[in-house]
């Protein structure tokens, strides 16, 4: 008797939406993709919502931001997650430079400041120079992630940021199939971060793109077959 594979469950990073995920293969169905908001002004706040509204079993799909609440979920309830994936991201505590800019995003929001106009300014470390030039859709479709955001959301995945704690010395616990994917052009979360994580997971293995930050905005296929093969390996 075949045995159902847990739906999978996709965190976008800050400031963005499920439109990151697109053009990935994630379709829609009895197959289809949880898309949950991170909305919590916490990473413990998401973690507990996101355990109250999600199934007994899932695998996690985490980018940036959403791969830090994806650790955390693992980490909280690791016999729910049935495999992980990390996209973009990493499992150390936050740097003052990090803390600092974080803040100041939160003053210009109060100030009035758009989240569309904050995503413009970080427009190259997200995407990269080439991107930016190149590829004006990506460039529109990643403006809007941050105008559809909002800015009370935004205000309140900063403020989870600022909560962040390390868990890279936590990780080892963690024994579910993970797959984690860098970007090789990813300024954020270059690729050391991820080699890192590997290094500290019994068993996780890397897959590094031709890519930067946003990297399933920007290779959506490739991520998308990287996604679907490894799920469809998995033992549950």
């Amino acid at each position: 008797m075949a045995v159902a594979v847990p739906p999978l469950v996709l965190l976008a990073g800050m400031n963005c939406t499920a439109d990151l995920w697109e053009d990935g293969g994630f379709g829609g169905g009895a197959g289809g993709a949880i898309r949950p908001v991170l909305d919590r002004p916490t990473v413990s706040g998401q973690v507990d919502a996101l355990l109250d509204e999600l199934p007994d079993s899932f695998i996690v799909v985490g980018h940036s931001l959403g791969g830090i609440v994806g650790m955390a979920l693992a980490l909280a309830a690791p016999t729910r997650v049935a495999g992980l994936c990390l996209v973009s991201t990493n499992a150390k505590a936050p740097t003052d430079a990090q803390r600092s800019g974080w803040t100041s995003w939160l003053d210009a929001l109060e100030g009035g400041a758009e989240p569309r106009a904050l995503q413009d300014s970080i427009l190259q470390p997200l995407l990269g120079e080439n991107v930016v030039r190149d590829r004006p859709d990506l460039v529109e479709r990643t403006l809007r992630m941050g105008e559809e955001t909002g800015a009370e959301r935004l205000r309140a995945q900063l403020r989870m940021q600022l909560t962040r704690t390390d868990l890279l010395s936590r990780l080892g616990g963690l024994t579910m199939p993970t797959l984690v994917i860098s970007g090789l052009d990813d300024v954020i979360c270059p690729p050391r971060f991820h080699t890192e994580i590997v290094s500290a997971m019994p068993d996780a293995r890397l897959v590094s793109l031709d890519a930067g930050h946003l990297l399933p905005l920007e290779r959506p296929r490739e991520f998308g077959g990287l996604v679907g093969s490894w799920r469809s390996h998995l033992r549950i």
